[in-house]
């Protein structure tokens, strides 16, 4: 049987100074986590927006550009790959989330992080599972964190050519793991990462 799908979140906060957190880039073997906020302007809705994985790339990219022209606020930023090999990818994650919505330039007065964990900080939250599927604001902040993660990898295959790293975003795939392999890992690649440290005890 289809699951059913998840009913709609509703929030215990009812102002507009809410903030949607969401990050990208959990199970990739390289690049950074990039992690957004968004609080939207119920002045200027925005149509289409939904988690960014189900997105084509072009509705992304155009929703990329009005989230950032329409948002009340909004803020995009990351964990390294040293501070993922460092913390462990999950408070790498949190770390990104947190350094998000701490950068909004319109404080919020509620937050909801996708997923089951939230930062420790000293913002009212909730978290919402699925809730780039279920919150507006979350989806956007999914849109803007997927989107900047992508064009950064596609950078990076330039500067390191022979990865895949456009095509597959870092992700493990046949051709990413066969090229690791082959050409061994780069400095943009997690070296906690077990297919990227077996690699290493390899050399």
């Amino acid at each position: 049987m289809p699951k059913s799908p998840l009913p709609p979140y509703v929030s215990p906060y009812t102002g507009t100074l809410l903030a949607g957190v969401d990050e990208v880039g959990r199970g990739p073997l390289a690049g950074d986590v990039v992690a957004a906020a968004v609080i939207l302007d119920p002045q200027k809705p925005i149509e289409g927006l939904a988690d960014s994985k189900k997105l084509s790339e072009k509705k992304r990219e155009a929703l990329f550009d009005e989230i950032q022209q329409k948002a009340m606020s909004f803020a995009i930023a990351r964990a390294t790959v040293e501070e993922i090999d460092q913390l462990n990818i999950l408070h790498a994650s949190l770390l990104a989330m947190k350094r998000a919505v701490g950068q909004l330039s319109v404080q919020p007065e509620f937050v909801l992080v996708d997923g089951n964990r939230k930062p420790q900080w000293h913002y009212q939250c909730d978290t919402v599972v699925k809730g780039d599927d279920r919150v507006a604001a979350i989806a956007a902040a999914s849109i803007l964190a997927k989107v900047t993660r992508d064009r950064e990898m596609v950078e990076l295959d330039r500067v390191y050519p022979g990865y895949g790293l456009a095509g597959h975003k870092g992700y493990p795939t046949k051709v990413h793991m066969e090229a690791l392999a082959r050409l061994g890992a780069t400095p943009v690649h997690r070296k906690s990462f077990a297919p990227v440290k077996r690699q290493l005890e390899l050399i």
